[in-house]
Formats: structure tokens, sequence, C-alpha cells
């Protein structure tokens, strides 16, 4: 399915050392490819495999999401009430401030990829 459409009949050898192919078996399982020939190809092809890491860009939705649904919560009670509580406040400052932590990792972390 991922396969071009093009037939790929031609074979490349090459020899390596034991280590190399440690080395090579080691890479291949931190990006997560278990086909050697789609790793060595996309190497060979375009000099790098990436995984990306979306854990952070997923708690940052996630506190996006609990954020802006306590926002409502909180409008909704001020426009009922005409007022709103300074524990309300206060979680949902803490709130932005994780969000604001787990930003700034995931750009440090987006910033190491060469």
């Amino acid at each position: 399915m991922g396969r071009d459409k093009e037939n790929r009949d031609i074979v490349l050898h090459f020899r390596v050392s034991p280590s190399e192919e440690a080395r090579i078996r080691a890479k291949m399982e931190e990006v997560g490819v278990t086909s050697m020939s789609a790793y060595l190809r996309k190497m060979a092809l375009d000099g790098y495999c990436v995984q990306l890491d979306f854990d952070y860009p997923r708690k940052i939705s996630a506190l996006l999401r609990r954020c802006s649904s306590n926002l409502n919560q909180y409008a909704r009670r001020a426009n009922a009430i005409s007022s709103i509580y300074a524990e309300d406040i206060q979680d949902l400052q803490e709130r932005m401030n994780e969000i604001w932590l787990n930003q700034k990792k995931s750009l440090k972390l987006l910033a190491s990829i060469r």
C-alpha cells in the first residue's frame, strides 16, 4: 500500500561490518522502522528518517480544551450571578502556566531536530 506504483526490480548490495549493522538496526528502532529495505532506501534517497513525538502537542491540545471549557463555564457563571470566584481564576492561571511550559518544551524539541 505504501509502495510507489513503480516496480522495484533492481537490487543493490553493499557490505557493512557487524558493528555498523548494529548501529543501523539501532537507528531503525529509534525511528520505528521495521523494514531494512524501506529504511535504507529512505536514507539513500533523502538522507534522513524522522519520527516526530506528538506527546507535547497532544497535551497542549487537551489543556487548551479544558481551559476553553472552563473559561466558558466562568463566563456563564459571571453572566448569571455577576461574579466569579478567585479559585476559578487561579485554576485557569495554573492551567495556562502548564500550557506555556509544555509549549516551551515542544519548541525546544522541534528546534533540536536537524
